[in-house]
């Protein structure tokens, strides 16, 4: 079959000579022959499908090194891995939304200048980490500084511990990061991309690890909440506590959609059933919000083995009378080991104050 010219194999593949150019000089799509005289590229007919399958794939934005992997597959596992792509390209454009959503309601509200001089708060913080009474291991990890709040908590099973300790430690590289507030979440979303590539590395042939992970970042008088899973954020202002946090559980869900009622939701024995969580199915969809911390507030992060059996009026009283974080973890952690500990208990209480 004769040879076509680079310029019509390019216009019978709806490509231009200068893409076909580029193909080859990355290895995607040489040219059958080179013309010793001319150096004219020479393409083979036979090569269309694959220059067609090139010129799509590049159309919905992959790669080349990803296309050209892609192109050495069969065709199931091409499509595969086509399918594996686009859910990985859905999953960060909602990201970008819900991003770009956070910032839009930051900027309605007036928050048009997030990179001025921020008032200066300094963070006091504490946390504590315990197996309680019945589990023999505890998956949930927590940490506290004066930049990032953080708890984890791995699904029991191998890895769960490790899980939770490699998010944390994902998020971890912040404490150094400086910038204005505007890019708090960014960072964030980075991260927890990170951090779920992470846990999904540690999956062996019998055993995916997962973890929920809640933190807050701050710098200044902003800080930046990410959130997945059913641990929890509250916030205790004015004597009165919010929850900063919504569960991603299927009880949740189901409380959402006015199938249950909050009490028996939190009764049920689907309780604990996550629907997210970093490791778990799909790419994660994480929640991300920006938020003005203030002198006098006092957050609290914790896992479910301290929310799910300690009520919000004893949280409440707690946080309103301990007189420091490190009196406030201990009170709390008694009071879930006084409730029977039936859960690991991940524990992180955090004042901003006047610098």
């Amino acid at each position: 079959m004769e040879l076509l010219t680079i310029g019509a194999f390019a216009q019978a593949a709806r490509l231009t000579p200068k893409a076909l150019r580029l193909y080859d000089q990355v290895g995607l799509l040489p040219p059958a022959a080179i013309d010793p005289e001319s150096g004219y590229r020479l393409y083979d007919p036979d090569q269309l499908p694959l220059a067609r399958l090139v010129a799509q794939l590049r159309r919905i934005g992959m790669p080349l090194a990803t296309i050209r992997a892609v192109c050495g597959l069969e065709p199931a596992a091409a499509a595969e891995a086509v399918t594996a792509y686009w859910r990985q390209v859905t999953a960060d454009t909602a990201a970008r939304a819900r991003l770009a959503s956070v910032l839009v309601d930051h900027l309605s509200e007036g928050g048009t200048t997030m990179s001025e001089a921020k008032p200066a708060l300094a963070v006091r913080h504490a946390a504590g980490c315990e197996t309680g009474a019945v589990r023999d291991s505890n998956e949930d990890t927590a940490y506290a500084s004066g930049r990032l709040l953080a708890v984890a908590d791995g699904m029991r099973g191998p890895g769960g511990a490790a899980a939770s300790a490699a998010a944390i430690d994902a998020l971890r590289p912040l404490e150094l990061a400086d910038g204005p507030a505007a890019d708090l979440l960014t960072m964030l979303a980075g991260a927890v991309t990170d951090a779920e590539r992470t846990v999904r590395a540690l999956a062996t042939d019998e055993y995916q690890p997962v973890t929920t992970l809640t933190a807050l970042l701050f710098s200044g008088a902003h800080l930046a909440l990410v959130h997945v899973g059913d641990t929890r954020a509250y916030l205790l202002r004015g004597g009165e506590l919010s929850v900063l946090t919504q569960d991603h559980t299927w009880v949740q869900a189901q409380v959402e959609q006015g199938r249950l009622d909050r009490d028996q939701a939190a009764a049920h024995p689907q309780r604990a059933v996550l629907v997210r969580a970093l490791g778990g199915g799909q790419q994660v969809e994480a929640d991300l919000a920006l938020r003005t911390a203030l002198p006098g507030d006092r957050y609290l992060l914790c896992s479910d083995g301290l929310s799910a059996v300690v009520d919000r009026a004893d949280l409440l009283s707690t946080l309103s009378a301990a007189t420091d974080p490190e009196q406030a973890v201990r009170t709390l952690i008694g009071l879930a080991e006084a409730a029977g500990a039936p859960d690991n208990i991940a524990c992180v209480v955090a004042d901003t104050v006047a610098a």
